[in-house]
């Protein structure tokens, strides 16, 4: 794909998408596979670079794959020595950190730039608490890491903080069944992002790790292995099902997402409550969603912690509103792939928005009309080219600035949204 991808204008979207999996589900089924007891078929598996960097580590660590099977380990990982590049993937830098820490090996992580940018602190800090030895080979509190064998013990509990990223008590929650013995995590502070521990919980369950908790303070994982539960379906990825529905909702529709339905274990899903808030109509079947609908949407004020990635597609809805829309308590998207709050202000603001933006919000006036012939960045973030695309179903041309960004977890991005805009 060239540097600059241009996109036409464009005034109607309709059709249907077949979704990628679920990059969130893909992970953490790749590992939960790896330390299970027995081989595993994987089938929706999403194949893009936060998945490819996933199943790298573990061929790495001793994993063996064949086709759509993952032949689990039983326990930790077989090699005791490894150098991983995990590129800029949270959903596999944070598990395989805390895994690793219980695996009593010599390690040693790295990624990107940005991902020695993203803080890792929290996570570190509760693994040292019980016995993990991990050093910083650069700034305190960010990758990269050297991991060492250590003495774990779990006779006291676990503490980690829950304000930054919930992947911080995902991470531990997977690894601790590794170390054979029952264990508590209390969480220190609010929990964000609660979907994705939901998903957590839910992929440890098909493999057996019933995790009891009490709210959202505490949880306790049983000292039970890991077993296969032979075979597993990925669905079809929420957070990619939102550019798609939030262009039915603009472009008059009727847009369908397949492979993803009512019965979804994503929080994600919840988009949909955005676009009914906006006036969109949505319809629901057990493997789809339908969107449709028209400009001007109503505009929003609405608290989206608990859809972090989607909120991203609702701030460039919020263009074609009818009046100034907030998103609020979204201060986990200074630490993504990119400073997520100043990249979209910026971005929104090229299309002739009137944007406040502030630690942990967002607030979007729009334009009477949107200025044409705008260069966006996308900062090496998949989700920035992705939601901004839509700003063409305003009847204007755009360039999109690395669009190859997109390969992360969505590679035919750009075909599929050609494929439904006119």
């Amino acid at each position: 794909m060239a540097q600059v991808l241009h996109l036409k204008p464009a005034s109607r979207a309709r059709g249907r998408v077949l979704l990628p999996g679920s990059k969130s589900i893909s992970n953490r089924v790749l590992l939960l596979a790896a330390l299970a007891a027995g081989d595993t078929e994987v089938t929706g598996l999403l194949d893009a670079d936060d998945t490819r960097v996933m199943r790298e580590a573990l061929s790495r660590l001793g994993i063996s794959f064949r086709e759509n099977t993952v032949r689990g380990a039983g326990g930790a990982f077989p090699a005791k020595q490894a150098q991983l590049n995990l590129g800029n993937a949270g959903t596999a830098f944070r598990p395989l950190t805390a895994a690793l820490a219980l695996s009593g090996g010599e390690y040693r992580l790295d990624g990107v730039a940005r991902m020695r940018e993203r803080p890792i602190g929290d996570l570190v800090d509760a693994l040292r608490g019980v016995g993990a030895r991990i050093d910083y080979l650069g700034t305190e509190g960010f990758p990269p890491l050297a991991i060492h064998p250590g003495q774990i013990s779990l006779e006291k509990r676990l503490k980690v903080r829950g304000e930054v990223s919930s992947q911080f008590l995902s991470a531990l929650l997977m690894a601790l069944p590794l170390a054979g013995k029952a264990a508590r995590i209390d969480i220190v502070g609010e929990l964000i992002s609660r979907p994705y521990v939901d998903l957590t919980l839910n992929t440890m369950r098909r493999f057996g790790q019933e995790v009891r908790r009490d709210g959202w303070k505490s949880f306790e994982v049983q000292a039970r292995p890991y077993t296969s539960p032979g075979r597993v379906r990925v669905e079809g990825d929420a957070s990619s099902a939102s550019y798609f529905l939030a262009a039915g909702a603009i472009g008059a529709g009727p847009v369908r997402v397949e492979g993803v339905g009512r019965d979804s274990i994503q929080g994600d899903v919840r988009f949909v409550e955005v676009l009914e808030r906006m006036g969109a109509k949505v319809e629901f079947g057990e493997d789809w969603i339908e969107c449709s609908g028209a400009p001007p949407l109503r505009a929003i004020d609405m608290d989206m912690n608990h859809i972090p990635d989607a909120a991203m597609t609702a701030a460039v809805l919020a263009l074609f509103a009818d009046g100034p829309s907030a998103l609020r308590n979204i201060a986990s998207w200074r630490v993504k792939e990119t400073d997520r709050i100043a990249a979209m202000a910026a971005e929104l603001r090229k299309l002739g928005a009137e944007v406040e933006e502030g630690a942990d919000f967002l607030r979007v006036a729009p334009p009477a009309k949107l200025n044409n012939d705008v260069a966006v960045d996308t900062y090496d973030d998949h989700r920035m080219a992705m939601s901004l695309s839509l700003a063409t179903l305003g009847g204007v041309a755009l360039a999109i600035k690395d669009p190859d960004c997109v390969a992360k977890t969505f590679p035919e991005y750009f075909k599929a949204f050609a494929s439904i805009t006119r």
